[in-house]
């Protein structure tokens, strides 16, 4: 195995505590307009998506257009939720400061937009940190589990792909680093290890904590 040159991490899940929060939102706002989902349908079939995705898949479902409101009342409602009830992930700025230690560089490929990042990225104060380094699903052609926005950040930093560690806590995020040629790391705080490894995790972890020693353990 490669040194690791580039820590590569998602953002909802993995920085920020946000999937719960966001996900809470999107069950009751499609229970109200008659799609019967439930917090384990989310985490199933919408994590790690993209929302362009997420919007068809909703459209799918209910069987027609959706309601010209929705889109704009999800911001609404979710970004009031973020703003109440977010926490970074905890642990991660234990980690990255053992990165910066190691002057390891680091960034984010996330599935969400830039403005997205920034507002989460912004709440817990991780931003600082982080600015400069953000990859966003609107920055390439295609979505996770494509490899686009993990190749995308790896040529940023002149990296090549079995130098790159990828962290995710998604079974579609795991796909699209191990697309990229990437070692990933499957963080299971919410989704089931089975589902991580089974997504092709070459490591999972439930403690955020240990991933320091893991990145660097001997191999």
């Amino acid at each position: 195995m490669n040194e690791c040159r580039l820590v590569i991490f998602d953002c909802d899940g993995v920085l920020v505590d946000s999937e719960l929060i966001t996900n809470r939102v999107y069950v009751a706002m499609l229970n109200e307009i008659g799609i019967p989902v439930t917090l384990e349908d989310m985490f199933e079939k919408f994590v790690g998506r993209s929302m362009d995705y997420c919007w068809d898949l909703v459209a799918g479902m209910l069987g027609r257009r959706l309601p010209p409101h929705l889109v704009e009342e999800y911001r609404v409602r979710t970004t009031a939720a973020l703003q109440a009830q977010l926490r970074a992930v905890d642990g991660i700025e234990e980690v990255l400061d053992a990165l910066d230690a190691r002057q390891v560089p680091y960034c984010v490929a996330s599935s969400g937009t830039h403005q997205k990042m920034h507002t989460t990225l912004g709440l817990t104060g991780l931003l600082p940190r982080l600015a400069g380094k953000l990859f966003s699903v609107t920055d390439v052609v295609r979505s996770k589990p494509a490899p686009d926005v993990y190749l995308h950040a790896a040529r940023a930093f002149k990296v090549v792909p079995s130098a790159c560690r990828v962290v995710e806590d998604s079974p579609t995020g795991v796909a699209a680093g191990v697309a990229a040629g990437m070692t990933v790391y499957g963080y299971c705080a919410l989704t089931p290890e089975w589902r991580l490894a089974g997504a092709g995790a070459h490591h999972t972890l439930s403690n955020m904590r240990r991933l320091p020693d893991l990145l660097f353990a001997p191999s």
